[in-house]
Protein backbone atom coordinates (compact mmCIF):
# COMPACT_ATOMS: atom_id res chain seq x y z
CA UNK A 1 0.00 0.00 0.00
CA UNK A 2 1.47 3.34 -1.07
CA UNK A 3 1.62 6.36 1.20
CA UNK A 4 -0.90 9.13 0.66
CA UNK A 5 0.75 11.83 -1.48
CA UNK A 6 1.32 15.29 -0.05
CA UNK A 7 0.74 18.56 -1.90
CA UNK A 8 3.54 21.02 -1.16
CA UNK A 9 3.84 24.76 -1.60
CA UNK A 10 4.97 26.50 -4.81
CA UNK A 11 7.64 29.06 -3.96
CA UNK A 12 10.14 30.83 -6.21
CA UNK A 13 9.12 28.83 -9.28
CA UNK A 14 9.33 25.33 -7.80
CA UNK A 15 7.71 22.93 -5.37
CA UNK A 16 8.72 23.66 -1.78
CA UNK A 17 8.14 21.58 1.35
CA UNK A 18 8.75 24.37 3.84
CA UNK A 19 9.65 23.85 7.47
CA UNK A 20 6.25 22.87 8.87
CA UNK A 21 5.34 19.22 9.34
CA UNK A 22 1.62 19.89 9.82
CA UNK A 23 -0.73 18.57 7.12
CA UNK A 24 -4.44 18.44 6.44
CA UNK A 25 -6.41 15.84 4.48
CA UNK A 26 -7.87 16.55 1.03
CA UNK A 27 -10.97 14.45 0.43
CA UNK A 28 -12.61 13.35 -2.77
CA UNK A 29 -16.15 14.41 -1.80
CA UNK A 30 -17.72 11.85 -4.15
CA UNK A 31 -16.07 8.94 -2.33
CA UNK A 32 -15.54 10.35 1.15
CA UNK A 33 -11.95 9.12 1.10
CA UNK A 34 -8.71 11.02 1.56
CA UNK A 35 -7.03 11.50 -1.82
CA UNK A 36 -3.96 13.36 -0.62
CA UNK A 37 -2.70 15.59 2.16
CA UNK A 38 -1.75 19.24 1.92
CA UNK A 39 1.15 20.75 3.80
CA UNK A 40 0.14 23.61 6.13
CA UNK A 41 2.54 26.53 6.16
CA UNK A 42 4.09 27.99 9.25
CA UNK A 43 4.66 31.71 9.63
CA UNK A 44 8.26 31.08 8.65
CA UNK A 45 7.12 29.39 5.43
CA UNK A 46 4.98 32.39 4.54
CA UNK A 47 7.98 34.61 5.24
CA UNK A 48 9.98 32.60 2.70
CA UNK A 49 7.26 33.01 0.07
CA UNK A 50 6.99 36.74 0.70
CA UNK A 51 10.77 37.06 0.51
CA UNK A 52 10.73 35.29 -2.88
CA UNK A 53 8.00 37.64 -4.12
CA UNK A 54 9.89 40.66 -2.77
CA UNK A 55 13.08 39.60 -4.50
CA UNK A 56 11.27 39.06 -7.81
CA UNK A 57 9.38 42.35 -7.67
CA UNK A 58 11.96 44.92 -8.89
CA UNK A 59 12.75 42.99 -12.08
CA UNK A 60 9.08 42.19 -12.80
CA UNK A 61 8.03 45.78 -12.10
CA UNK A 62 10.60 47.03 -14.60
CA UNK A 63 9.86 44.35 -17.22
CA UNK A 64 8.33 45.98 -20.28
CA UNK A 65 4.59 45.83 -20.71
CA UNK A 66 5.14 44.00 -23.99
CA UNK A 67 7.04 41.18 -22.25
CA UNK A 68 4.55 40.98 -19.38
CA UNK A 69 1.70 40.76 -21.87
CA UNK A 70 3.48 38.02 -23.81
CA UNK A 71 3.50 35.90 -20.65
CA UNK A 72 -0.20 36.57 -20.05
CA UNK A 73 -1.08 35.71 -23.66
CA UNK A 74 0.86 32.45 -23.36
CA UNK A 75 -0.95 31.65 -20.10
CA UNK A 76 -4.33 32.30 -21.68
CA UNK A 77 -3.56 29.95 -24.58
CA UNK A 78 -2.21 27.22 -22.32
CA UNK A 79 -5.14 27.51 -19.92
CA UNK A 80 -7.68 27.34 -22.72
CA UNK A 81 -5.97 24.34 -24.32
CA UNK A 82 -5.64 22.39 -21.06
CA UNK A 83 -8.75 23.44 -19.17
CA UNK A 84 -9.95 19.84 -19.16
CA UNK A 85 -7.07 18.93 -16.83
CA UNK A 86 -8.00 21.72 -14.46
CA UNK A 87 -11.69 20.77 -14.58
CA UNK A 88 -10.81 17.22 -13.49
CA UNK A 89 -8.87 18.64 -10.52
CA UNK A 90 -11.85 20.77 -9.50
CA UNK A 91 -14.26 17.85 -9.72
CA UNK A 92 -11.95 15.52 -7.80
CA UNK A 93 -11.39 17.93 -4.91
CA UNK A 94 -14.48 20.14 -4.79
CA UNK A 95 -17.04 17.70 -6.16
CA UNK A 96 -18.74 19.99 -8.69
CA UNK A 97 -19.75 18.31 -11.94
CA UNK A 98 -17.46 18.60 -14.94
CA UNK A 99 -19.70 20.98 -16.88
CA UNK A 100 -19.83 23.33 -13.88
CA UNK A 101 -16.05 23.11 -13.46
CA UNK A 102 -15.55 24.04 -17.10
CA UNK A 103 -17.95 26.95 -16.66
CA UNK A 104 -15.96 28.18 -13.68
CA UNK A 105 -12.76 28.08 -15.70
CA UNK A 106 -14.40 29.91 -18.61
CA UNK A 107 -15.40 32.77 -16.32
CA UNK A 108 -11.85 32.88 -14.97
CA UNK A 109 -10.42 33.02 -18.49
CA UNK A 110 -12.59 36.11 -19.08
CA UNK A 111 -10.58 37.92 -16.40
CA UNK A 112 -7.30 36.73 -17.93
CA UNK A 113 -8.46 38.20 -21.23
CA UNK A 114 -9.41 41.45 -19.50
CA UNK A 115 -5.92 41.61 -17.98
CA UNK A 116 -4.43 41.31 -21.47
CA UNK A 117 -5.48 44.92 -21.97
CA UNK A 118 -3.35 46.18 -19.08
CA UNK A 119 -1.18 48.52 -21.21
CA UNK A 120 -4.35 50.41 -22.08
CA UNK A 121 -6.06 50.01 -18.71
CA UNK A 122 -3.10 51.39 -16.77
CA UNK A 123 -2.44 54.47 -18.90
CA UNK A 124 -2.07 57.77 -17.08
CA UNK A 125 -3.14 61.31 -18.04
CA UNK A 126 -1.10 64.24 -19.37
CA UNK A 127 -1.73 67.96 -19.13
CA UNK A 128 0.65 70.16 -21.11
CA UNK A 129 1.78 73.65 -20.13
CA UNK A 130 -0.37 74.00 -17.01
CA UNK A 131 1.91 76.88 -16.15
CA UNK A 132 4.53 78.33 -18.43
CA UNK A 133 6.76 75.43 -19.43
CA UNK A 134 5.23 73.14 -16.79
CA UNK A 135 3.56 69.80 -17.58
CA UNK A 136 1.62 67.53 -15.19
CA UNK A 137 1.10 63.85 -15.81
CA UNK A 138 0.10 60.75 -13.87
CA UNK A 139 1.49 57.24 -13.82
CA UNK A 140 -0.12 54.01 -12.62
CA UNK A 141 2.42 51.82 -10.88
CA UNK A 142 2.18 48.43 -9.13
CA UNK A 143 1.97 48.06 -5.35
CA UNK A 144 4.64 45.42 -4.78
CA UNK A 145 3.92 42.08 -3.09
CA UNK A 146 0.17 41.33 -2.87
CA UNK A 147 -1.60 38.57 -0.94
CA UNK A 148 -4.62 36.59 -2.14
CA UNK A 149 -6.72 34.33 0.12
CA UNK A 150 -9.28 32.32 -1.85
CA UNK A 151 -12.24 30.09 -0.84
CA UNK A 152 -13.06 26.44 -1.45
CA UNK A 153 -16.12 26.93 -3.65
CA UNK A 154 -14.29 28.32 -6.70
CA UNK A 155 -10.72 26.96 -6.53
CA UNK A 156 -9.86 28.24 -10.03
CA UNK A 157 -12.14 31.18 -10.75
CA UNK A 158 -11.58 33.26 -7.62
CA UNK A 159 -7.75 33.16 -7.83
CA UNK A 160 -8.20 34.07 -11.50
CA UNK A 161 -10.25 37.10 -10.45
CA UNK A 162 -7.11 38.50 -8.84
CA UNK A 163 -3.68 37.23 -9.84
CA UNK A 164 -3.84 37.88 -13.62
CA UNK A 165 -4.65 41.55 -13.05
CA UNK A 166 -2.11 41.87 -10.24
CA UNK A 167 0.65 40.25 -12.29
CA UNK A 168 -0.16 42.06 -15.54
CA UNK A 169 0.07 45.34 -13.60
CA UNK A 170 3.58 44.45 -12.41
CA UNK A 171 2.95 43.11 -8.89
CA UNK A 172 4.21 39.84 -7.42
CA UNK A 173 1.82 37.49 -5.62
CA UNK A 174 1.53 35.15 -2.66
CA UNK A 175 -1.65 33.09 -3.02
CA UNK A 176 -3.16 31.11 -0.11
CA UNK A 177 -5.95 28.87 -1.44
CA UNK A 178 -8.42 26.89 0.63
CA UNK A 179 -6.82 23.86 2.22
CA UNK A 180 -9.92 21.84 1.26
CA UNK A 181 -9.20 21.89 -2.49
CA UNK A 182 -5.79 23.50 -3.07
CA UNK A 183 -4.35 21.61 -6.04
CA UNK A 184 -5.80 23.96 -8.67
CA UNK A 185 -3.61 26.80 -7.43
CA UNK A 186 -0.40 24.76 -7.78
CA UNK A 187 -1.50 23.68 -11.24
CA UNK A 188 -2.10 27.27 -12.36
CA UNK A 189 1.19 28.46 -10.85
CA UNK A 190 3.06 25.76 -12.77
CA UNK A 191 1.19 26.75 -15.94
CA UNK A 192 2.20 30.39 -15.43
CA UNK A 193 5.82 29.25 -15.16
CA UNK A 194 5.39 27.28 -18.38
CA UNK A 195 4.03 30.47 -19.96
CA UNK A 196 7.28 32.24 -19.11
CA UNK A 197 6.56 33.87 -15.76
CA UNK A 198 9.82 34.42 -13.84
CA UNK A 199 10.35 32.55 -10.58
CA UNK A 200 8.99 34.30 -7.52
CA UNK A 201 6.31 36.36 -9.29
CA UNK A 202 3.52 33.91 -8.35
CA UNK A 203 3.90 31.86 -5.17
CA UNK A 204 1.41 29.49 -3.52
CA UNK A 205 1.42 28.70 0.20
CA UNK A 206 -1.08 26.31 1.73
CA UNK A 207 -2.37 26.54 5.24
CA UNK A 208 -4.92 27.55 7.81
CA UNK A 209 -5.28 30.53 10.12
CA UNK A 210 -1.56 30.67 10.85
CA UNK A 211 -0.69 31.31 7.22
CA UNK A 212 -3.59 33.76 6.83
CA UNK A 213 -2.44 35.78 9.83
CA UNK A 214 1.12 35.71 8.57
CA UNK A 215 0.00 37.38 5.34
CA UNK A 216 -2.22 39.88 7.15
CA UNK A 217 0.60 40.93 9.44
CA UNK A 218 3.59 40.79 7.12
CA UNK A 219 5.03 44.30 6.61
CA UNK A 220 6.09 43.55 3.02
CA UNK A 221 2.61 42.53 1.85
CA UNK A 222 0.96 45.63 0.43
CA UNK A 223 -2.59 44.38 -0.12
CA UNK A 224 -4.94 41.49 0.64
CA UNK A 225 -7.68 40.12 -1.62
CA UNK A 226 -10.18 37.79 0.01
CA UNK A 227 -13.43 35.97 -0.78
CA UNK A 228 -15.21 33.90 1.87
CA UNK A 229 -17.72 34.04 4.69
CA UNK A 230 -18.80 37.32 6.25
CA UNK A 231 -17.21 36.76 9.70
CA UNK A 232 -13.84 35.98 8.12
CA UNK A 233 -14.17 38.82 5.60
CA UNK A 234 -14.72 41.24 8.47
CA UNK A 235 -11.68 39.83 10.31
CA UNK A 236 -9.54 40.06 7.17
CA UNK A 237 -10.63 43.65 6.51
CA UNK A 238 -10.13 44.86 10.06
CA UNK A 239 -6.77 43.14 10.57
CA UNK A 240 -5.22 44.02 7.21
CA UNK A 241 -6.51 47.59 7.32
CA UNK A 242 -5.10 48.05 10.80
CA UNK A 243 -1.75 47.02 9.33
CA UNK A 244 -2.01 49.67 6.62
CA UNK A 245 -2.82 47.37 3.71
CA UNK A 246 -5.28 47.81 0.88
CA UNK A 247 -8.08 45.24 1.25
CA UNK A 248 -10.62 43.56 -1.00
CA UNK A 249 -12.81 41.57 1.41
CA UNK A 250 -15.88 39.95 -0.11
CA UNK A 251 -18.15 38.08 2.30
CA UNK A 252 -21.28 35.94 2.42
CA UNK A 253 -24.76 36.28 1.00
CA UNK A 254 -28.43 35.42 1.21
CA UNK A 255 -29.59 36.07 -2.33
CA UNK A 256 -33.28 36.59 -3.12
CA UNK A 257 -35.28 36.13 -6.30
CA UNK A 258 -38.43 38.28 -6.39
CA UNK A 259 -41.06 36.72 -8.67
CA UNK A 260 -43.95 38.93 -9.77
CA UNK A 261 -47.32 37.50 -10.84
CA UNK A 262 -46.72 38.38 -14.50
CA UNK A 263 -43.47 36.39 -14.72
CA UNK A 264 -43.04 33.43 -17.06
CA UNK A 265 -43.22 30.72 -14.39
CA UNK A 266 -41.58 28.05 -16.53
CA UNK A 267 -38.58 30.30 -17.13
CA UNK A 268 -38.60 31.27 -13.46
CA UNK A 269 -38.72 27.67 -12.24
CA UNK A 270 -35.81 26.74 -14.52
CA UNK A 271 -33.83 29.69 -13.19
CA UNK A 272 -34.60 28.92 -9.55
CA UNK A 273 -33.44 25.31 -9.92
CA UNK A 274 -30.32 26.27 -11.87
CA UNK A 275 -29.35 29.05 -9.46
CA UNK A 276 -30.32 27.21 -6.29
CA UNK A 277 -28.77 23.82 -6.89
CA UNK A 278 -25.87 24.38 -9.29
CA UNK A 279 -22.56 23.49 -7.65
CA UNK A 280 -24.66 21.97 -4.82
CA UNK A 281 -25.59 25.51 -3.76
CA UNK A 282 -21.99 26.27 -2.75
CA UNK A 283 -21.93 29.64 -4.48
CA UNK A 284 -21.97 33.09 -2.90
CA UNK A 285 -24.23 34.13 -5.80
CA UNK A 286 -26.64 31.19 -5.51
CA UNK A 287 -30.33 31.99 -5.18
CA UNK A 288 -31.39 30.65 -1.80
CA UNK A 289 -34.70 32.51 -1.28
CA UNK A 290 -37.59 32.82 -3.72
CA UNK A 291 -40.01 35.62 -2.81
CA UNK A 292 -43.20 34.61 -4.59
CA UNK A 293 -45.79 37.38 -4.93
CA UNK A 294 -49.18 35.74 -4.48
CA UNK A 295 -51.16 34.17 -6.04
CA UNK A 296 -48.39 32.35 -7.90
CA UNK A 297 -46.58 30.49 -5.08
CA UNK A 298 -48.41 27.17 -5.37
CA UNK A 299 -47.96 26.95 -9.13
CA UNK A 300 -44.31 28.00 -8.94
CA UNK A 301 -43.53 25.45 -6.20
CA UNK A 302 -45.16 22.73 -8.29
CA UNK A 303 -43.01 23.62 -11.30
CA UNK A 304 -39.82 23.79 -9.21
CA UNK A 305 -40.62 20.44 -7.59
CA UNK A 306 -41.18 18.80 -10.98
CA UNK A 307 -37.78 19.97 -12.16
CA UNK A 308 -36.05 18.91 -8.96
CA UNK A 309 -37.30 15.37 -9.47
CA UNK A 310 -35.37 15.17 -12.76
CA UNK A 311 -32.00 16.12 -11.28
CA UNK A 312 -29.39 13.40 -11.17
CA UNK A 313 -27.12 13.58 -8.11
CA UNK A 314 -23.80 11.78 -8.12
CA UNK A 315 -20.12 11.72 -9.00
CA UNK A 316 -19.26 14.82 -10.99
CA UNK A 317 -17.36 12.77 -13.57
CA UNK A 318 -20.38 10.61 -14.40
CA UNK A 319 -22.49 13.14 -16.26
CA UNK A 320 -24.63 14.05 -13.25
CA UNK A 321 -26.40 17.36 -12.67
CA UNK A 322 -25.23 17.93 -9.10
CA UNK A 323 -22.33 16.57 -7.09
CA UNK A 324 -21.58 16.18 -3.38
CA UNK A 325 -20.82 18.86 -0.80
CA UNK A 326 -17.23 19.71 0.02
CA UNK A 327 -16.87 17.89 3.38
CA UNK A 328 -18.84 15.56 5.61
CA UNK A 329 -19.04 18.21 8.34
CA UNK A 330 -20.44 20.78 5.92
CA UNK A 331 -22.94 18.27 4.52
CA UNK A 332 -24.16 17.49 8.03
CA UNK A 333 -24.47 21.16 8.91
CA UNK A 334 -26.53 21.90 5.80
CA UNK A 335 -28.73 18.84 6.39
CA UNK A 336 -29.43 19.97 9.96
CA UNK A 337 -31.49 22.86 8.60
CA UNK A 338 -34.10 20.40 7.35
CA UNK A 339 -35.13 19.39 10.87
CA UNK A 340 -34.82 23.00 11.96
CA UNK A 341 -37.19 24.13 9.20
CA UNK A 342 -39.83 21.64 10.30
CA UNK A 343 -39.35 22.62 13.94
CA UNK A 344 -39.89 26.28 13.04
CA UNK A 345 -43.16 25.54 11.26
CA UNK A 346 -42.02 25.51 7.64
CA UNK A 347 -43.20 22.95 5.10
CA UNK A 348 -40.45 20.62 3.89
CA UNK A 349 -41.59 20.16 0.30
CA UNK A 350 -38.55 18.12 -0.79
CA UNK A 351 -36.14 16.52 1.70
CA UNK A 352 -32.72 15.95 0.14
CA UNK A 353 -31.57 13.42 2.74
CA UNK A 354 -31.39 9.85 1.53
CA UNK A 355 -31.29 10.88 -2.12
CA UNK A 356 -30.39 8.14 -4.59
CA UNK A 357 -26.99 8.90 -6.04
CA UNK A 358 -24.85 7.74 -8.93
CA UNK A 359 -21.78 7.35 -6.76
CA UNK A 360 -20.34 5.71 -3.72
CA UNK A 361 -22.48 5.71 -0.59
CA UNK A 362 -19.58 7.14 1.41
CA UNK A 363 -19.65 10.41 -0.53
CA UNK A 364 -20.83 13.66 1.08
CA UNK A 365 -24.29 13.64 -0.46
CA UNK A 366 -27.33 15.80 0.09
CA UNK A 367 -30.00 16.08 -2.56
CA UNK A 368 -31.83 19.25 -3.61
CA UNK A 369 -34.08 20.46 -0.80
CA UNK A 370 -37.10 22.79 -0.94
CA UNK A 371 -38.88 24.62 1.90
CA UNK A 372 -42.12 26.57 1.83
CA UNK A 373 -43.65 29.04 4.30
CA UNK A 374 -40.42 29.75 6.17
CA UNK A 375 -40.58 32.36 8.92
CA UNK A 376 -38.30 35.35 8.55
CA UNK A 377 -37.24 34.78 12.17
CA UNK A 378 -36.01 31.24 11.49
CA UNK A 379 -32.30 30.52 11.17
CA UNK A 380 -33.27 28.73 7.95
CA UNK A 381 -33.93 32.17 6.51
CA UNK A 382 -31.37 34.20 8.45
CA UNK A 383 -28.29 32.01 7.93
CA UNK A 384 -26.17 31.59 4.83
CA UNK A 385 -26.72 27.82 4.51
CA UNK A 386 -24.37 27.40 1.51
CA UNK A 387 -25.87 24.18 0.23
CA UNK A 388 -28.59 22.84 -2.09
CA UNK A 389 -31.45 24.36 -0.08
CA UNK A 390 -34.07 26.62 -1.67
CA UNK A 391 -36.60 28.50 0.46
CA UNK A 392 -39.90 29.92 -0.78
CA UNK A 393 -41.39 32.84 1.11
CA UNK A 394 -44.86 34.04 0.09
CA UNK A 395 -45.38 37.81 -0.08
CA UNK A 396 -48.44 39.90 -0.88
CA UNK A 397 -46.80 42.52 -3.07
CA UNK A 398 -43.71 43.84 -4.79
CA UNK A 399 -43.30 46.29 -1.93
CA UNK A 400 -43.27 43.55 0.70
CA UNK A 401 -40.71 41.53 -1.21
CA UNK A 402 -38.49 44.56 -1.74
CA UNK A 403 -38.70 45.39 1.96
CA UNK A 404 -37.53 41.89 2.90
CA UNK A 405 -34.53 42.15 0.59
CA UNK A 406 -33.58 45.65 1.69
CA UNK A 407 -33.81 44.93 5.41
CA UNK A 408 -31.61 41.82 5.16
CA UNK A 409 -28.06 42.09 6.41
CA UNK A 410 -26.54 40.83 3.16
CA UNK A 411 -26.46 42.60 -0.18
CA UNK A 412 -24.49 40.48 -2.61
CA UNK A 413 -26.79 39.48 -5.47
CA UNK A 414 -30.51 39.54 -6.23
CA UNK A 415 -32.88 39.04 -9.14
CA UNK A 416 -36.39 39.96 -10.23
CA UNK A 417 -38.45 37.88 -12.61
CA UNK A 418 -41.13 39.81 -14.45
CA UNK A 419 -42.36 40.72 -17.93
CA UNK A 420 -43.00 44.30 -16.80
CA UNK A 421 -40.16 46.57 -17.91
CA UNK A 422 -41.29 49.30 -15.54
CA UNK A 423 -41.16 46.95 -12.57
CA UNK A 424 -37.68 45.78 -13.54
CA UNK A 425 -36.48 49.35 -13.87
CA UNK A 426 -38.01 50.28 -10.54
CA UNK A 427 -36.40 47.28 -8.88
CA UNK A 428 -32.90 48.03 -10.13
CA UNK A 429 -33.25 51.55 -8.71
CA UNK A 430 -34.79 50.67 -5.34
CA UNK A 431 -33.10 47.43 -4.30
CA UNK A 432 -30.15 47.80 -1.93
CA UNK A 433 -27.92 45.08 -3.34
CA UNK A 434 -24.65 45.31 -5.23
CA UNK A 435 -25.41 43.02 -8.20
CA UNK A 436 -28.87 42.82 -9.74
CA UNK A 437 -30.37 40.48 -12.32
CA UNK A 438 -33.51 41.21 -14.32
CA UNK A 439 -34.73 37.80 -15.47
CA UNK A 440 -31.12 36.67 -14.85
CA UNK A 441 -30.78 34.58 -11.66
CA UNK A 442 -27.00 34.78 -11.12
CA UNK A 443 -25.93 38.29 -12.13
CA UNK A 444 -22.16 37.87 -11.91
CA UNK A 445 -20.74 40.76 -13.96
CA UNK A 446 -18.60 40.09 -16.99
CA UNK A 447 -14.87 40.67 -16.54
CA UNK A 448 -14.83 44.28 -17.76
CA UNK A 449 -17.27 45.28 -15.02
CA UNK A 450 -16.51 44.71 -11.33
CA UNK A 451 -17.83 42.18 -8.79
CA UNK A 452 -18.89 43.16 -5.29
CA UNK A 453 -21.83 43.38 -2.92
CA UNK A 454 -23.23 45.83 -0.39
CA UNK A 455 -23.85 45.73 3.36
CA UNK A 456 -22.34 42.69 5.11
CA UNK A 457 -21.46 41.03 1.82
CA UNK A 458 -18.40 43.25 1.40
CA UNK A 459 -16.12 45.34 3.59
CA UNK A 460 -14.51 48.54 2.38
CA UNK A 461 -15.20 49.80 -1.13
CA UNK A 462 -12.79 47.69 -3.23
CA UNK A 463 -14.52 45.36 -5.68
CA UNK A 464 -13.00 42.47 -7.63
CA UNK A 465 -11.66 42.51 -11.21
CA UNK A 466 -12.81 44.95 -13.89
CA UNK A 467 -11.88 48.64 -13.53
CA UNK A 468 -11.94 48.32 -9.73
CA UNK A 469 -9.38 45.53 -9.92
CA UNK A 470 -7.03 47.68 -11.98
CA UNK A 471 -7.43 50.54 -9.50
CA UNK A 472 -6.82 48.19 -6.59
CA UNK A 473 -3.59 46.67 -7.89
CA UNK A 474 -2.07 49.97 -9.02
CA UNK A 475 -1.46 53.33 -7.38
CA UNK A 476 -1.34 56.69 -9.03
CA UNK A 477 1.68 58.95 -9.00
CA UNK A 478 1.35 62.58 -10.15
CA UNK A 479 4.41 64.26 -11.65
CA UNK A 480 4.89 67.97 -12.24
CA UNK A 481 7.71 68.60 -14.71
CA UNK A 482 9.60 71.64 -15.95
CA UNK A 483 12.82 71.59 -17.93
CA UNK A 484 14.91 74.40 -16.51
CA UNK A 485 15.21 77.71 -18.29
CA UNK A 486 17.31 80.62 -16.94
CA UNK A 487 14.27 82.90 -17.23
CA UNK A 488 12.54 80.92 -14.47
CA UNK A 489 15.14 81.54 -11.81
CA UNK A 490 14.76 83.57 -8.62
CA UNK A 491 13.69 83.15 -5.01
CA UNK A 492 9.99 83.03 -4.08
CA UNK A 493 8.83 81.48 -0.79
CA UNK A 494 5.12 81.83 -1.56
CA UNK A 495 2.87 78.89 -2.39
CA UNK A 496 3.34 77.92 -6.07
CA UNK A 497 0.88 79.68 -8.38
CA UNK A 498 0.15 79.39 -12.09
CA UNK A 499 1.41 82.14 -14.35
Amino acid sequence: MTDTPTLNHWINGAEATGSSTRTSPIFNPATGRVAKNVRLASTADVDVAVAAASAAYPLWRDTSQAKRQAVMFNFRELLNARKGELADILTAEHGKVTSDALGEIARGIEVVEFALGMPHLSKGDFSENVSTGVDVYTLRQPLGVVGIISPFNFPAMVPLWFFPIAIAAGNTVVLKPSEKDPSASNWMAALMAEAGLPAGVLNVVHGDKESVDALLNHPDVQSISFVGSTPIARYIYETASRNGKRVQALGGAKNHMLVLPDADLDLTADAAVNAGFGSAGERCMAISVVLAVEPIADELIEKITERMATLKVGDGMRGCDMGPLITEAHRDKVASYIDLAAKDGATVVVDGRGVEVDGEASGFWLGPTLFDKVSLDSAVYQDEIFGPVLTVIRVASYEEGLHIINTGRYGNGTAIFTNDGGAGRRFQNEVQVGMVGINVPIPVPVAYHSFGGWKQSAFGNAKAYGPSGVDFFTREKAITSRWLDPSHGGINLGFPQHD
